[in-house]
């Protein structure tokens, strides 16, 4: 048998290895050792080796872990509870004003946190009760919840485009300017949705009670500023410092770390509980996400030596079809993956067998990578995963996951939007990294 058919095998005992339920990261390093062994022989051990320590030395995924930190943190500072509710006080008097609420809140803590569980766990501690309490629709309730939460892997810091970067070859800081624009147009998309439905229907979003108004505007103009401005500066000195280049995607990680850890201390959260819960969720996180890049990179080491990603290029690129029908057939192929699996699987794995379709078209990188970030929100929301669902309902279980379920859908229908929105308009992705990065 041809190596190239050896790593046609291969791909295939991984995705039966996958859905049967292994461990993801095991079965990629013994998948590695036996099909590389059958295809080139010993060399499969040194190749192992090397590519374990490549991951070790790349200093960008060093900011993982403390992207993590800053995340669990700043979900323990109080800051968003006051952010919600003052957007809430100051829109009482409108249809739908919840929703506004939520989808601004989740916008800033997707740029305070790559966590995508944290903000939908927070977004429904905070919204949860009160749109039950104004009789707000809960299909809508959940699904701009869940959408909201799923911000975070795209508006940086998103971890998934700090693990992207090295995979496709483009320098985080690009990633991370060409994500801020489709974040907001898909904040804006589902907003409008949201507010469009609540005109047709008042009953599906109705506004505040008269009691639970504001005592004053001053009192509103109080409770946020003080909910907007501590993340508003941290995201500024974090963010802001790795955009216009005075930080690498670790040292702002790094200020972000910190400065976190400094609101928590300030606003009287912090407890030697919360330090030592957040310090081991931050451990967990990161060692199942750095383990499993250093086995994928071994994985796709094998895959590619084996020479199989060329051939399957090759059988592609000899369809004749047409640059636009493979994206958009590449594009098809993520979004059914991420219906059973979560990103990193896909981003680790599958992208990087695409990858040599996606050069050899000479589409930007860049792009793509923002294209697969797009694509990939879908994941939280899709069954049968769809974790956004379950971290909802653990938080609101008196909403029947059935309803979150049908919310969910009208959303991820949604992002499709955006993502064809992005695919027909590239420079929605491309515009703010040629400003900021003229090469």
């Amino acid at each position: 048998m041809s190596p190239e058919w050896i790593g046609v095998w291969m791909l295939a005992a991984l995705l039966s290895g996958i859905f049967v339920g292994f461990p993801i990261a095991f079965t990629l390093i013994i998948l590695g050792f036996l099909f590389g062994y059958a295809g080139f022989g010993d060399t499969v051990f040194y190749l192992m080796l090397y590519q374990f320590f490549s991951v070790m030395k790349e200093q960008t995924l060093a900011s993982v872990p403390l992207f993590v930190f800053m995340g669990l943190l700043l979900e323990q500072a109080g800051l968003l509870e006051r952010l919600f509710r003052a957007v809430q006080l100051a829109l009482a008097r409108l249809h739908g004003s919840l929703y506004i609420a939520v989808m601004f809140c989740a916008t800033i803590f997707a740029a305070a946190t790559g966590i995508v569980g944290a903000s939908v766990t927070l977004l429904g501690i905070m919204a949860a009760r009160s749109m039950d309490r104004s009789k707000y629709d809960v299909r809508l309730s959940a699904g701009i919840i869940t959408a909201g939460g799923t911000l975070g892997i795209l508006i940086p810091p998103s971890v998934m485009l700090v693990v992207m970067g090295p995979v496709i070859g483009v320098p985080v800081t690009d990633l991370f300017a060409a994500a801020i624009i489709p974040g907001l147009l898909l904040a804006a998309i589902y907003t409008v949705y949201a507010l469009v439905r609540c005109a047709i229907n008042p009953a599906l979003g109705p506004a505040l009670p008269e009691a639970e108004h504001a005592a004053s505007k001053m009192a509103i103009l109080k409770e946020f500023l003080q909910g907007l401005v501590p993340p508003a500066v941290l995201v500024l000195a974090s963010l802001g410092s790795i955009l216009f280049g005075f930080a690498t995607p670790t040292e702002g990680a790094a200020i972000g770390a910190t400065g976190s850890l400094l609101l928590t201390i300030v606003y009287r959260r912090m407890t030697r509980k919360l330090l030592y819960d957040s310090v081991l969720k931050t451990l967990e996180v990161s060692c199942l996400i750095l383990f499993l890049v250093a086995a994928s990179n071994f994985f796709g080491a094998v895959f590619s030596r084996l020479g199989t990603p060329e051939m399957m290029t090759r059988a592609l690129l000899d369809l004749q079809l047409s640059p636009w029908l493979l994206l958009i057939v590449v594009m098809a192929v993520i979004f059914l993956l991420a219906w059973p699996l979560e990103w990193v699987p896909i981003v680790l794995i599958f992208v990087p067998i695409m990858l040599p379709i996606i050069k050899e078209l000479k589409i930007d990188l860049t792009w793509f990578g923002i294209l697969v970030a797009v694509n990939l929100q879908t994941a939280w929301l899709s069954p049968p995963v769809a974790l956004s669902a379950y971290f909802l309902k653990g938080v609101a279980p008196q909403w029947q996951l059935a309803d979150i379920y049908k919310g969910m859908m009208q959303f991820m229908v949604l992002q499709l939007t955006g993502l064809v929105f992005v695919m027909i308009f590239p420079q929605l992705a491309l515009w703010l990294p040629g400003v900021l990065y003229t090469r």
